[in-house]
Parts: structure tokens; C-alpha cells; sequence
């Protein structure tokens, strides 16, 4: 390739198809390609590297604690587990009408490896995610308020096309937990989907949080019209311990609806 051709790729931002266009020129002299078959050939070229990097930006992006694939996960170890279910919110059809879903079951059944697997299939279709602990958003927040942040921080949160919000329950939270978690639910609701998951049942949040009438709140914005999951079952990081039983020896999963998991 010419280097001045070189630098006016490079002036016009098109790395991918100055990558592939010497290969290009011998295809199309190989295959007798038309004009307009090979200009479609190396904007195809462009685009893929674009899209690759967009994708890699996002998924940086994202925080992920591990980039956790639905592929990897181990479907045979714990039946309970719907893989058709977690496909079709891999498919993104719930983000699409802006509805939110809730993961629950004890420690250690996938529920976080589930969460970030749908995430990062739902960045590679081309929707924006952000990961983070309930922890660490409730940290975030407080921080930043305290340095007159909050509406850049709580930007951060309401933007991404889904929010996860992982590990509901690992911790107690600090006090006005709940107004931030409240206000990020609230002003997400019908806009934006949120993906909530929790090893403690919902009649715990209100102690978790520290404030039973936010804790409800947010219950009660969240779940009207969200999917509940519930996953049981053996841990999959305590396999092959001796000695140590399982939290659920329940075989079956089952999605309930929203008004029967409120009671």
C-alpha cells in the first residue's frame, strides 16, 4: 500500500480498512470483483473493527467484577436453573420494554455469574450496562455527595441502558442507603431496566437497608413489573467440600410474579 494512501486512511480514521485492504486488493483481483463488491468488502472491514472496539470501550465501561460469559457457566451442575429462561433476558427483549428483574437464592448458586453473563451479551447487541455492588453504589454516592457530586455520580447510574445492582444482602448497608437506592430505582422506573440481585428474602431488605419505609418503596416501584427468580440449590463454589451441606436441597426453580413475591 502506498504510504500516502496510508496516511489519508489514517487522517479519515479507518484503521480497519487499512488493515484489510492490501488482502482486499488481492481478493479482488483473484475473484474479478466488481467496484461496488469490493467497496462493500472493505466498509465491512471498517465496520467490524469499529464494532469491536465499541464493544471493548463498553465492556471496560461496565465494571465488571469478572467478565463472566453465559457460556461458561456450568448449566449441568444446578437444575434449578432455567438456561432458556436466562437466554431470552440475554436476548434483551426486557430491556426493550424498560422492565426490571430480580435474581434470588442463598450464596454461591450463579446468580452474580448469571447477571454479568446477560450483561456483557446484552453490550455485545449493542446496549450500554453498568455492573457494580450494592455496596459500592451506595458507597459511590455517599461519597460523592459529601464532594457535591451526586447529580454527576447519579448520572453514571441512570444512564446505562441496564444497571446491575449485585449482592443485595452480603452486607447491611450505611444510613440513607436507602434514599439513594430509592432515587436511582424511582427515576429509572419505566425508562431504564435495573437487574437486582439477592441471597436474602424481600421481607429482609427493610433491616439490610435500615429504613423499612424506603425499603418498601423501593419493593414496591421495583417489583411492579419485574421478573423474580428464584434459584436454589447447591453452591457451585462449595462443590466437593466434605462436610459442608447445602443451604436448599430443593431440585426445582420457579419464577413467581411480583404481587405473590410482595406478600
Amino acid at each position: 500500500m502506498k504510504t500516502s494512501l496510508r496516511e489519508l486512511l489514517k487522517q479519515l480514521r479507518l484503521s480497519g480498512l487499512a488493515s484489510s485492504l492490501e488482502v482486499r486488493l488481492t481478493e479482488a483481483i483473484s475473484s474479478r470483483l466488481t467496484h461496488a463488491e469490493f467497496l462493500e468488502l472493505i466498509i465491512q472491514d471498517e465496520l467490524a473493527v469499529r464494532k469491536e472496539r465499541l464493544i471493548s470501550r463498553r465492556t471496560t465501561g461496565a465494571c465488571f467484577r469478572d467478565q463472566k460469559t453465559l457460556e461458561d457457566f456450568d448449566w449441568s451442575f444446578n437444575s434449578s436453573i432455567r438456561k432458556k429462561q436466562i437466554f431470552d433476558l440475554a436476548a434483551g427483549q426486557f430491556v426493550r420494554q424498560h422492565r426490571d428483574v430480580l435474581l434470588l437464592g442463598p450464596p454461591g448458586v450463579g446468580k452474580s455469574h448469571l447477571a454479568q453473563g446477560v450483561g456483557l451479551a446484552l453490550i455485545k447487541s449493542g446496549h450500554t450496562v453498568l455492573y457494580r455492588s450494592i455496596f459500592d453504589t451506595v458507597k459511590d454516592l455517599l461519597h460523592d455527595e459529601a464532594f457535591e457530586g451526586h447529580d454527576r455520580v447519579m448520572q453514571r447510574y441512570l444512564k446505562p441502558d441496564l444497571l446491575i445492582l449485585d449482592d443485595m444482602g452480603m452486607k447491611h448497608l450505611p444510613k440513607r442507603s436507602g434514599e439513594f437506592l430509592f432515587e436511582i430505582i424511582m427515576r429509572r422506573h419505566e425508562l431504564r431496566s435495573t437487574m437486582m440481585t439477592s441471597n436474602r428474602p424481600l421481607e429482609d431488605w427493610g433491616k439490610l437497608i435500615g429504613d423499612v419505609p424506603s425499603a418498601t418503596a423501593i419493593l414496591d416501584r421495583f417489583l411492579q413489573d419485574a421478573e423474580l427468580i428464584e434459584i436454589t440449590g447447591r453452591s457451585y463454589r462449595l462443590r466437593g467440600k466434605a462436610g459442608i451441606k447445602d443451604e436448599s436441597e430443593s431440585k426445582t426453580g420457579q419464577t413467581r410474579s411480583p404481587e405473590k413475591a410482595a406478600t
